[in-house]
């Protein structure tokens, strides 16, 4: 219904436009709201007051030549009105509610998609942690956005590919091969003085050392460590970072996570990609090198000082090979590009924009989202991590307890940049306070009532522009309204990147759902003995089990058709 309310006011402006009253250059943004009182109606725009300045008419002028140009059917609003200070209201016959019902009947499984997208080319790259260990809590929270962000702006018409860079070049690489060396060599008993200062101290870097000294590096660890050539030919490295790369992509997969695309940042290194970018902007004089040879990037912020990117010894830094991987990436024809980083990388925005712009491209193409860590809690206490004291919670140890879409929900309930509290008892819990089973309980109890209906042989009731007669309920409308609203949120969702809007969109549904279940239950049931009631109901509860498997489904979250729970679901 969203999508027609924006239809309805662009042809609108663009009437407005044929007969003169806005310039032809006026494109504004439609935007469709759900008014906060009821009494404005269903929905609201403020397109008069964007209007006014272009139009150089008082946004009641501009709201009044709107109504005198808009052509909406008359079966599916009752009024469309001008509010103070400028806004249009639109309120919905009921019954268009439930003739909106006619898209889910017709293609269930595709029902939410649109075109808002415009099939614009969108590569989102998540996660891309070192492979330095396990993946831990902190990183399953961008790798549930990213995902859901994904399925959700690929619904929404947007052709999007994902991707996982590996950050396998650098310092912390070399400090994983001299963690691995040292734990190597004690579980072969020549020698314990080797561990670096800052390394690695799990117990899964133990347990990899153990089957490189017991396999193929046996014979690496005899040797000094300096012997064992460069970090990119070390085999230390070479078997640590495969090894947990294999580890990560398990890992993610347990918490269904996938990639179209992984992208090697020692590939940068070896076609050459890092020195060309180096040079071009040597080149046009957005690098210089200072007395020591270190070359900078000059940065055009006064705020902000230049940046290295090639140290006096000769070694490019990671801002470097950023520079080369962008680069590379614009290269590649999307529209788009979608970071999502931790939010400790705020700072580091700015000049990844301003390289993007020095090697010729638009910065604007980069949208960096932005996510805060997860403090992890459990029995009350806050639960610690970090990598490399070795003292943390894995993403798979979590996954497991929990399960995989009690960790994706729960995530996806909070905007990206808010901090977070994961509860783990509250996420393991069978209750209706966990978010995930309240949702997943909507779906198995509707499974229940359609597996009731079907032994007794019942059938939902094929759509039919007569239901609005048949559900009369207030609650019953009020659900035909909220299931038409999906196509809107997806949208939504997808534009403004932010997923949970679509969870909170399930929990209302559900709610509603609930609600209607339990109050009617001794009086007017889904199951009755009124077989036109009932054949719309079964209808109207379809269509609701339709939209939560839609709707988990583009969070990746699984939609199960029975659960347990201590109340009675098969009263109809």
């Amino acid at each position: 219904m969203e999508t027609i309310v924006e239809e309805i006011l662009t042809r609108a402006v663009g009437e407005l436009k044929r007969r003169g009253e806005l310039p032809g250059d006026f494109f504004p943004d439609v935007i469709i709201e759900r008014p906060k009182r009821e009494e404005f109606g269903d929905y609201g725009c403020p397109l008069p007051l964007a209007m006014a300045k272009a139009a150089h008419k008082s946004p009641k002028d501009c709201g009044n030549a709107i109504l005198e140009v808009v052509d909406a059917p008359s079966d599916l609003f009752d009024a469309i009105t001008f509010a103070p200070p400028g806004f249009l209201n639109f309120k919905v016959n009921p019954r268009a509610w439930f003739m909106k019902l006619q898209d889910i009947a017709a293609d269930p499984e595709g029902f939410g998609g649109s075109g808002a997208g415009r099939n614009q080319r969108v590569l989102i790259e998540f996660v891309s942690a070192n492979p330095t260990g396990p993946l831990h809590v902190g990183h399953a929270r961008g790798a549930v956005l990213g995902d859901a962000l994904a399925r959700i702006m690929s619904a929404a018409g947007y052709d999007v590919d994902t991707e996982y860079y590996i950050n396998d070049v650098g310092n912390q690489m070399a400090t994983l091969g001299r963690s691995l060396y040292a734990r190597g060599r004690e579980t072969l008993g020549l020698g314990h003085g080797d561990f670096p200062e800052n390394g690695y101290l799990g117990d899964y870097i133990r347990e990899l050392a153990a089957e490189f000294a017991h396999g193929e590096g046996r014979e690496s660890l005899e040797k000094d460590y300096e012997d064992l050539g460069p970090v990119d030919d070390n085999p230390a490295v070479g078997f640590a970072s495969s090894r947990l790369l294999e580890l990560i992509k398990d890992d993610l997969n347990a918490l269904g996570v996938g990639f179209n695309q992984w992208f090697s940042e020692r590939s940068l290194h070896d076609r050459g990609l890092v020195p060309l970018a180096v040079q071009s902007l040597l080149d046009s004089g957005r690098a210089y090198k200072d007395a020591s040879g270190a070359v900078l990037f000059r940065m055009d912020d006064d705020d902000e000082d230049d940046r290295v990117i090639v140290r006096g010894n000769g070694i490019s830094t990671y801002f470097a090979s950023d520079i080369a991987y962008h680069h590379e990436k614009a290269g590649r024809g999307y529209a788009r590009l979608i970071n999502i980083w931790g939010s400790d990388h705020h700072g580091y925005i700015p000049r990844v924009k301003a390289a993007m712009a020095a090697m010729g491209h638009d910065p604007d193409m980069l949208e960096v989202l932005l996510v805060q860590m997860v403090t992890l809690t459990r029995g009350g206490e806050v639960v610690p991590m970090g990598k490399r004291s070795g003292r943390f919670v894995t993403l798979r140890e979590v996954v497991d307890e929990v399960g995989p879409d009690a960790v994706r929900f729960i995530f996806l309930l909070r905007k990206a940049d808010s901090q977070m509290e994961f509860d783990l008892d509250l996420a393991k819990s069978q209750s209706m306070e966990n978010p995930v089973y309240y949702v997943q309980y909507g779906h198995a109890r509707v499974a229940s009532i359609l597996r009731k209906a079907d032994a007794a042989g019942l059938m939902p009731a094929p759509w039919s522009k007569d239901l609005g007669d048949v559900l009369s309920l207030p609650e019953e409308r009020n659900m035909a309204k909220q299931l038409t609203r999906l196509p809107g949120v997806v949208a939504s969702s997808a534009i403004k990147r932010e997923p949970h809007h679509l969870a909170f969109y399930l929990m209302d549904l559900v709610k509603g759902f609930h609600s209607y279940y339990t109050r009617y239950a001794h009086t007017d049931k889904v199951i009755s003995d009124d077989a036109e009631k009932t054949a719309a109901r079964l209808f109207l509860v379809s269509c609701v089990k339709a939209v939560l498997a839609r709707g988990l489904g583009m969070l990746g979250v699984g939609a199960p058709d029975e659960m347990h729970y201590g109340g009675d679901d098969e009263q109809g």
